[in-house]
């Protein structure tokens, strides 16, 4: 339900057109990333070449990711939106900048591989292309979104540094929760090779 005059909850303002822009497009660029490893499952595009022996486990970590995409689509839509009674407008704030931190953090660990790649220090600078590039250049695109969306509402809602600080907080639970403890589960049931 969009924000309307006699509707919108006490404190919280409705967002001007270019902010309600870039919440729709952040939601879509969402759905677009969770529709990505949805057709990844659906093709299995892990069932053969070199993951083949880890394809149940990467199968684990893609429908674990296409939710956790699907959650930014539901933050990106509720930046924009009139939230419903039950959502207080903190928990929309946390939301909206643990999404900014998560995206953010992920952006700065790219940026860095890249960097460590070009000047010798780890991997193969040969892999880096244009593909690349636009892949980090999309997720920047989104952590900018994210990161609007994250202040507008701050604004608009009236709310502080702890909303802030707890949603910087859940980044590193997101990013951890994908590249460390999903990761060593699947290893401790025999999904994901040592």
């Amino acid at each position: 339900m969009a924000f309307t005059p006699g509707h919108t909850r006490p404190g919280v303002a409705p967002p001007p057109p270019f902010v309600t822009a870039v919440g729709a497009s952040v939601a879509v660029w969402c759905g677009v990333f969770a529709a990505i490893s949805v057709w990844f499952e659906v093709t299995d595009k892990f069932a053969s070449g070199p993951h083949a022996a880890d394809a149940d486990a990467l199968s684990v970590v893609n429908w674990y990711v296409a939710a956790v995409k699907l959650v930014g689509v539901a933050t990106a839509v509720l930046a924009v939106v009139e939230p419903p009674s039950f959502l207080r407008p903190r928990v929309v704030g946390v939301l909206l900048w643990a999404a900014f931190a998560t995206v953010t953090i992920y952006v700065a660990g790219s940026l860095a591989q890249a960097v460590a790649m070009l000047t010798g220090m780890a991997g193969d600078a040969e892999r880096l292309d244009l593909a690349s590039a636009g892949y980090v250049l999309a997720f920047l695109l989104a952590a900018a979104g994210f990161g609007l969306l994250a202040f507008s509402y701050a604004g608009r809602a009236g709310l502080g540094k702890r909303e802030v600080l707890l949603g910087i907080c859940g980044a590193p639970l997101v990013l951890g929760s994908i590249l460390v403890v999903l990761p060593m589960l699947l290893r401790a049931t025999g999904l994901l090779s040592p």
